[in-house]
């Protein structure tokens, strides 16, 4: 029996979405098309019924994955939290549901185009919203401190996930919040 078309939009969302997680959590390279069908609840048969490639998915859910991170980060702005909760334990401890470009950076240095301009607009937007946070300044300054700020907090994260040490790991995300509240 065939799907509704809204059906259909269902599960290719349920798709998507599932995929934005295993590859955070997994790394792209190491998640598999029946990794992903499988934590959406499907079967691997079903993958090309609603994309031609897994290349196509990866973009979807990157800029999936760029959506939601937008808006925690724009949630935790406007409460003025928005750099310590991104430099937390907890994002640190949930690659699944955090920030893709942290978790996914250089393997999205190797993805197609397609994928590159989503995850750079993607790192945009992340950089527009900290920028509001210096509204007291000219918009090139707030923009050259918000490109600082996420590049610092991307990269502090990542390094705080890939040390085996949890002192080293905690006092990378310290420091880097420390250095973003001095500029």
């Amino acid at each position: 029996m065939r799907k509704s078309k809204a059906e259909a939009a269902e599960t290719r969302k349920r798709i998507v979405a599932a995929a934005a997680a295993e590859f955070r959590k997994n790394g792209i390279v190491a998640t598999g098309l029946s990794d992903l069908m499988k934590a959406a609840g499907l079967t691997h048969g079903g993958f090309y019924k609603h994309f031609e490639s897994k290349d196509q998915l990866i973009a979807e859910a990157c800029a999936e994955a760029g959506r939601a991170l937008a808006e925690k980060v724009a949630a935790n702005a406007s409460k003025g939290s928005a750099v310590a909760s991104y430099l937390s334990a907890r994002h640190r401890d949930n690659p699944a549901d955090g920030c893709p470009l942290a978790a996914l950076g250089s393997e999205l240095a190797r993805c197609d185009e397609r994928t590159r301009e989503v995850a750079t607009a993607g790192f945009e937007r992340l950089v527009g919203i900290l920028a509001g946070q210096f509204a007291k300044l000219s918009p090139e300054e707030a923009r050259r401190r918000a490109l600082v700020s996420a590049s610092t907090m991307i990269g502090a994260l990542a390094m705080a996930r890939m040390v085996n040490d949890t002192n080293l790991s905690a006092e990378i995300l310290q420091e880097a919040e420390a250095s973003i509240s001095r500029l």
